[in-house]
């Protein structure tokens, strides 16, 4: 078992209790303990010998996140990028051994703490009343007065956006991640596992100062933003 790929899933600190291990990609992962850090494997794959099978490397992510999942519910993990391996088993304990303390690090900053993505999309403008067609004086006074709500909307969508960015990175600060893309922002937080229903009212209550957007709070996932 020394001397073929590991495709390796994630770390975590060396465990002191049975592993469940679930299934891989392709085969059976396996536990190889370093002295204080462990990592789960597969062994004999790797993303290249599939990278042209588009169907194949679907499935090869798809089974990366499911392990991490697995796995994050019996402990702290360090998820580990996609098509992440080593060439042996000795290559990856070296690397274990000598990453120690900065993954031990890690490990702790993430310890007893899920991911939550919250996306923030915009209502949109078409949703305003347009004026019905004519002509004359009537519905000019529409139109103008339709352009003038459009303005107002985008008004106060924009300071809407700009209160909710600074009100949750005030309240998470290192531990929210802010992704402001044109057709949504998102921000990944990082929350302990105790204070789920604290978010979920948190969420509530943004929604309310924010009418002009749509707030999704995804499911809990492993700290994938934060290592």
């Amino acid at each position: 078992m020394r001397s073929q790929n590991f495709y390796t899933y994630a770390f975590f600190n060396t465990p002191d209790f049975p592993v469940n291990l679930p299934s891989g990609n392709l085969g059976e992962l396996v536990l190889i303990n370093g002295k204080n850090i462990s990592a789960v494997v597969e062994p004999g794959i790797s993303v290249e010998s599939s990278q042209n099978d588009d169907d194949q490397v679907i499935k090869m992510v798809l089974a990366h996140d499911r392990v991490i999942c697995e796995l994050s519910r019996q402990m702290t993990v360090l998820p580990l990028r996609f098509g992440t391996y080593f060439i042996s088993e000795d290559t990856l304990l070296n690397h274990i051994e000598s990453h120690a303390q900065e993954y031990q690090e890690k490990l702790n900053s993430i310890q007893g703490k899920n991911e939550y993505t919250l996306k923030v999309v915009p209502h949109k403008v078409e949703e305003l009343a347009k004026p019905s067609g004519g002509n004359g004086k009537d519905y000019f006074l529409a139109k103008k007065q339709y352009y003038e709500q459009q303005k107002s909307f985008f008004a106060a969508q924009n300071q809407e956006k700009s209160h909710l960015i600074n009100l949750i990175t005030e309240t998470y600060q290192s531990s929210a991640i802010v992704q402001d893309r044109a057709e949504e922002v998102r921000f990944h937080l990082l929350v302990n596992y105790y204070d789920k229903a604290l978010l979920l009212e948190q969420v509530l209550s943004w929604q309310e100062k924010c009418p002009h957007w749509n707030l999704i709070l995804g499911e809990p996932l492993p700290p994938y933003h934060f290592i």
